[in-house]
């Protein structure tokens, strides 16, 4: 296993250009299963999670390319709806390929999905809503057995905004026959970006940003060449590291409405911030400001995505910040770690009270899910002395290299093997 070796204590400054979403990317690429033929889509990064899901797209026998930025799929020759249990372990965005598979195949073989261990994430939501539309679905153990002979329009209502469930049964309505209304969806870009993809290649949706969303479904859709949209979590990682580490960054491929609520919170904490058209500028020379309560909610308040990497910059500020993780109750391993490295953070039930310390020291440890190491990799850059951080394929899993990216702002940051000393 891969560890990063951080030498802190420096500020970022610099220009860096924001890699494409991860969380746009991945479903994407499972609604390109839903048009036969060469389907070319830009701007996606070269991530952990997007090898596994084009892995997933061969084994269902499609041909998947992906050079610089660009993946390059030929779905013409699928002819699998069966995902093998290895691969959907791996990532819980294999679940997006659900909707895909049912609407072109009529049949879709799948298991429970892995990911980050960040708490509860039950798929019941996608289960109901295509269920909803006519699937008849057999669960066997871990083993999830979906078929429908031809899927139709219908009324389904979410329980909770589900990101996950929102698209899936976007892909899976589009070819389905009549008029499918998902109300209560999630309102994230991603879901925009998806609503037009799918529109690119001939489908008929309408309300993605919104919490009411029609699709008209439609007999055939046709491979589209697209661009994905910036990531919003990966600038707002460097946004806070800029401003963790006292620093002067400018952020070029971003769009800062999709991280209004994070720009509101770092001007509460006194961070500078300008913003020209994809344009973000963030600037601190001094010590931020305690934030008296932040709560992570659906989009658009406040991303749970960012909590763990703006609870860093919380443990530098001067007084006590309040943090309220609404979404997911295994969000809050990361303050352990941060605790090692001397931050003052106490957990109880679903809140941290972080008292900002005056500094933080280099130690090892442990990234233990993807944003958790991404906020371990701020904190060694802004502590003084020498930062190890471990198990690096949780960060890879949305990172493009992250080391790499940090590097041409002048951080001190390499990747060593285990077998590397440090």
């Amino acid at each position: 296993m891969d560890k990063l070796v951080i030498e802190g204590g420096k500020p970022l400054s610099g220009t860096i250009v924001i890699q494409g979403a991860k969380n746009a990317a991945l479903p994407i690429l499972a609604a390109s299963l839903l048009a036969e033929g060469k389907v070319t889509i830009d701007h996606v990064p070269m991530l952990l999670d997007i090898d596994v899901m084009l892995n997933i797209l061969r084994e269902l026998g499609c041909r998947a390319e992906h050079v610089d930025e660009t993946v390059m799929l030929d779905t013409s020759i699928a002819h699998s709806s069966h995902i093998p249990e290895a691969l959907m372990r791996q990532m819980r965005s294999s679940i997006f390929l659900m909707g895909p598979l049912l609407a072109r195949f009529g049949k879709a073989t799948i298991y429970q999905p892995g990911g980050c261990a960040i708490g509860e994430r039950k798929i019941d939501l996608h289960l109901r809503g295509l269920m909803a539309l006519g699937a008849q679905i057999v669960e066997e153990g871990s083993r999830i057995v979906c078929f429908a002979d031809r899927l139709k329009g219908a009324e389904v209502h979410l329980d909770f905004p589900s990101v996950g469930a929102t698209e899936n049964i976007m892909m899976a309505a589009v070819l389905a026959e009549g008029l499918t209304t998902i109300s209560n969806a999630a309102r994230e870009p991603e879901i925009q970006d998806l609503q037009r993809f799918l529109c690119a290649m001939g489908a008929k949706i309408i309300g993605a940003g919104t919490d009411t969303i029609t699709i008209e479904g439609v007999q055939k859709l046709e491979p589209c060449r697209y661009q994905v949209i910036p990531d919003r979590i990966v600038t707002g990682t460097v946004m806070v590291a800029a401003a963790a580490t006292r620093g002067q960054v400018t952020l070029h491929n971003t769009y800062p409405s999709h991280l209004t609520s994070l720009i509101h919170v770092l001007r509460r904490a006194g961070v500078q911030i300008t913003v020209d058209g994809d344009i973000i500028k963030v600037g601190s020379s001094s010590r931020s400001k305690s934030i008296d309560r932040i709560v992570t909610s659906p989009y658009p308040a406040f991303p749970t995505d960012l909590q763990s990497q703006v609870m860093v910059l919380l443990a530098l500020a001067d007084g006590v910040s309040v943090m309220k993780e609404t979404i997911f109750e295994g969000r809050f391993k990361h303050v352990d770690e941060l605790s090692r490295m001397g931050a003052d953070i106490r957990v109880d039930l679903n809140s941290a009270f972080i008292r900002g310390v005056s500094r933080l020291y280099g130690a090892t440890v442990e990234a233990t899910d993807l944003r958790a190491g991404a906020a371990l990799v701020i904190a060694g850059l802004a502590a003084q002395g020498k930062t190890v951080v471990e198990q690096v394929h949780h960060i890879d899993r949305g990172y493009d290299r992250i080391e790499t990216m940090l590097s041409r702002l002048g951080a001190r940051i390499t990747r060593q093997s285990s077998g590397s000393q440090v």
